[in-house]
């Protein structure tokens, strides 16, 4: 018991006990690996979040460390995402210059807060609130915002002025009006860093591309004297490893970022979850949602102390790490060390990188979120997904990305209530052919069915979004077809609430009134633990509720009209003979 208490408090425990020399290699070229692949990703996404590109970096240090450490993912690479960057911007930019000291100081408050959200909901053991959150919205959200980062490129990769601040639409006008005055030099930049890595993907698609075409383009800048000719360069990254750092927990500071903070951890438990579940399909592996939620809170929490923005979890890399062969969490930890290495030996060679290809590996990046075949499947096969993807994707586009969150989550609920709203009803009926006299679905055979006691079953849980349509369809039973006696199969039902519970209660009394009853058979012991602690067993009546179908039928035909028993043809009950 101690030792379960321990491995829930530290996870890593349980892993550890299955690293071999084997595992330990396999871990070592996976984490080389994602490590030459984040290097140019970290930089391009703190350049989309709006901070200096050595940011990116910090977070691709501590956050993958702390998530593989106390996630459930075996394979989940932790870190900067296309995704969260373009949220953090969104977020701060509002109050702050981007890449200023005050704008870096409110990013990692926005972090910390959102890690504060994320190990609550962990330890609250909500992990199961993703599973109501449909993927199309992270896949709308992600297109729309992938539009957006290319957008927010186009100063950068056609040498033009575009104010700062400036809205989607007024960009591409922007773009428009000075279409004649693009400075062909950082043109050239960029489209050589654009081309040379899509064709090193294409035709040496295990080298890192993105880290080759920020080379080419580097060269390329140095031969056209790019520098002379308004080409601007990043600069050289600080060769250190994380500095300490705080956030600002003033009150004032926590009350504005709140809410948007909300939205960061809420988006980065949706894709650390999602990712981690994809890639644990292919592995085999069991995912524990509120672990994961914990991991995630926990590397944002203390990321935040070490000059790191928010992250999650990353397909891409996560993706990458289990192709690799990694076995265990191990390969994120020597990932992060790996990268300090490099980081530590070519930083001063960043001086030398063009913002213009930082821009076409940034386009590359934004182009790779857009998941065309989800989008195709999901318009094609469901109107509701496609109207969540298309209300998510615009208004990614057009409204705040933390409310385009909200809306999608919001939506995406709204259509799983109105999915559980409705459950099925079936009708069942004794099947007399069948030795054991089973109960059927009318739907299936055309049998005869008593006059007098009507037997259905709920194919789902009654609660307060459900139970207008079920008593809809007492009703139905008792005014269309004057059967004043009912039989509920319960075995599909996983929970009743309070609400449901009333409505219950309230048409056996009514039945009752009729001179019927309201019956139940086959309750989940969970369920009918719960409403025998509730006046639901009392109201209705202890002798209501039977173990078994045969013995429900015994006893509610004691209390028929036998006058309309004695004219009866249909005898489909033992009873009846």
């Amino acid at each position: 018991m101690a030792s379960m208490t321990l491995t829930q408090f530290f996870p890593f425990l349980q892993w550890f006990k299955k690293i071999t020399p084997a595992t330990v290699k396999a871990d070592l070229i996976a984490g080389f690996t994602g490590a030459v692949i984040v290097l140019p990703q970290g930089v391009a996404f703190a350049a989309i979040a709006g901070l200096p590109p050595e940011y990116g970096l910090y977070t691709a240090m501590v956050t993958p460390i702390i998530a593989a450490l106390f996630g459930s993912s075996y394979h989940l690479i932790s870190g900067p995402t296309t995704a969260i960057s373009i949220v953090v911007f969104s977020a701060i930019s509002h109050y702050a210059e981007p890449g200023s000291p005050e704008f870096i100081k409110l990013a990692l408050t926005l972090t910390f807060l959102a890690g504060v959200y994320q190990l609550g909901f962990g330890l609250a053991r909500l992990g199961a609130l993703v599973n109501f959150v449909s993927h199309t919205v992270v896949i709308g959200f992600t297109a729309g915002a992938s539009i957006l980062i290319a957008t927010s490129q186009m100063k950068h990769v056609l040498g033009i002025s575009v104010p700062k601040g400036e809205s989607f639409l007024h960009t591409w006008m922007d773009v428009f009006n000075q279409a004649g005055s693009f400075n062909m030099y950082i043109v050239a930049v960029a489209a050589s860093t654009l081309v040379s890595a899509l064709l090193f993907k294409k035709l040496i698609p295990k080298i890192p591309y993105l880290l080759v075409g920020l080379v080419v383009g580097s060269i390329v800048s140095l031969m056209l004297n790019g520098e002379a000719h308004g080409v601007r360069l990043v600069g050289e990254i600080p060769a250190h490893l994380p500095p300490p750092s705080t956030p600002d927990f003033s009150l004032t500071t926590i009350q504005m970022l709140a809410p948007e903070a909300f939205a960061v951890a809420l988006l980065g438990l949706i894709e650390a979850v999602s990712i981690s579940r994809a890639v644990a399909t292919k592995s085999n592996q069991r995912i524990n949602s509120n672990q994961e939620f914990v991991g995630q809170g926990l590397s944002n929490m203390v990321g935040s102390f070490f000059s790191s923005y928010a992250g999650s979890g990353s397909f891409t890399r996560s993706g990458i790490n289990y192709a690799a062969g990694a076995k265990t969490p191990l390969s994120a930890i020597f990932a992060a060390v790996f990268l300090m290495l490099i980081v530590l030996l070519i930083a001063p060679l960043t001086a030398y990188l063009p913002v213009a290809a930082m821009g076409g590996v940034i386009l590359i990046v934004a182009y790779n979120l857009i998941d065309f075949h989800h989008i195709s499947s999901v318009l094609k096969n469901s109107k509701a997904e496609s109207s969540v993807l298309i209300v998510t994707f615009l208004s990614t586009l057009f409204l705040e990305l933390e409310f385009a969150i909200y809306l999608g989550v919001l939506l995406s609920l709204v259509l799983f209530l109105a999915r559980t709203s409705s459950p099925e009803i079936p009708t069942l009926g004794v099947d007399v052919e069948d030795e054991k006299r089973r109960l059927i679905n009318i739907n299936k055979k055309p049998i005869k069915q008593c006059p007098q006691l009507k037997i259905i079953r709920i194919d789902m849980s009654v609660y307060f979004g459900s139970l207008n349509h079920i008593q809809n369809r007492i009703h139905n039973i008792v005014e269309h077809q004057q059967i004043y006696h009912i039989l509920i199969v319960g075995t599909g039902i996983n929970f009743i609430d309070l609400s449901g519970a009333e409505m219950l209660i309230s048409e056996s009394k009514r039945l009752k009134r009729l001179g019927g009853g309201l019956y139940f058979t086959g309750l989940k012991s969970k369920v009918y633990e719960f409403v025998a602690k509730t006046y639901f067993v009392r109201e209705i009546g202890n002798d209501h509720f039977f173990d078994s179908k045969s013995e429900a039928i015994h006893a509610i035909y004691n209390k028929l009209d036998k006058k309309v028993c004695s004219s009866c043809n249909a005898l489909v009950f033992k009873e009846c003979n």
